[in-house]
């Protein structure tokens, strides 16, 4: 029943939110405006990661205020929503902010997230009678900042057309939910929860056509938090072969991502700037409305993350 209530709660605060941040962007001017990269055609209020965030942290605070993690999780999304919040706002002026802050910003709230035990362990080793191998400290934070600003900005990548980041993310929780509760992370779990009635609260009102967009500090936040519970839950007593189980977890950003890098850098232009290459964008090229497009990586997203948990549930079947 606390994870009803909480399901609830994040959705329903996000709900009654979006409409309340909408106004707020609307009269101070803090709105996304179209031009030749993006695919809307009107300027669209930019401040739905203000609701996703708050949702998110209010009632993880109420559910989750004694866990250790959860002050972790919540002190780094913090610093990623904020920065995020200055990318938001220079977006709205029409000018760039600078790869560079950002990223130190994402390193500086992945190194917080081992002071508060999230931290990326070691792995058991497969043929090896149970042997265990503890990462030396530096590689496990070298490990976690990594997984962390990579997932943070790989989901933020996905955030160019309606509904397909905060449907991802909603998929994504999903199959961490499944991951905590199989292994008995209640912790975990809570998280998971939370994070999917916030995502599904925000995807009422930015599914196409979408009247509102979470931005930079909601896609990143929403990355942030989704890659924080995959290190506390699925990297845990990871082995060799269960690595993949929190890869395919966020199988469809990660799959993006790769694509988007590799053709980046085959066209020797840099990763982080912008274009129109992603895969959503191939798709609609192809000939795939907004909604067929979201739908396919949706269903793709959902086979991946079914791959993960039979990965899962036959891994614990050996070992019972």
């Amino acid at each position: 029943m606390p994870y009803v209530f909480a399901l609830a709660l994040s959705f329903v605060l996000v709900l009654l939110l979006v409409p309340i941040v909408k106004r707020i962007a609307l009269k101070a001017g803090f709105v996304d405006m179209p031009n030749a990269r993006k695919i809307h055609k009107e300027p669209i209020p930019l401040l739905g990661g203000l609701a996703i965030y708050v949702g998110f942290i209010l009632t993880s605070a109420v559910f989750m205020h004694r866990s250790q993690e959860f002050w972790g999780i919540a002190l780094g999304s913090f610093l990623i929503f904020g920065i995020g919040m200055i990318d938001d706002f220079y977006k709205t002026r029409r000018i760039d902010f600078p790869a560079w802050p950002k990223i130190l910003v994402q390193i500086v709230a992945a190194s917080v997230l081992p002071l508060f035990n999230v931290i990326i362990q070691g792995m058991s080793i497969p043929f090896g009678h149970g042997a265990y191998w503890l990462f030396p400290l530096w590689l496990r934070y070298l490990a976690t900042v990594i997984w962390v600003v990579g997932i943070t900005n790989m989901l933020n990548f996905l955030d160019g057309i309606d509904g397909l980041a905060a449907g991802i993310a909603s998929i994504s929780s999903v199959t961490l939910l499944t991951i905590a509760l199989i292994k008995g992370q209640t912790d975990m779990a809570m998280l998971s929860v939370v994070l999917l009635g916030s995502a599904l609260g925000f995807l009422r009102h930015n599914f196409y056509p979408a009247r509102i967009f979470m931005g930079d500090a909601g896609a990143t936040m929403l990355g942030f938090v989704l890659a924080s519970i995959a290190i506390d839950g699925a990297f845990k007593s990871a082995t060799l072969f269960t690595v993949a189980i929190p890869v395919l977890a966020l199988g469809v950003p990660i799959m993006d991502a790769f694509y988007v890098i590799f053709r980046r850098f085959r066209e020797n232009r840099p990763i982080y700037v912008a274009d129109k290459g992603h895969t959503f964008h191939r798709l609609i090229d192809s000939g795939l409305s907004q909604k067929q497009t979201v739908t396919f990586l949706y269903l793709l997203g959902i086979c991946f993350s079914l791959i993960s948990i039979v990965i899962l549930l036959a891994v614990n079947g050996q070992h019972s």
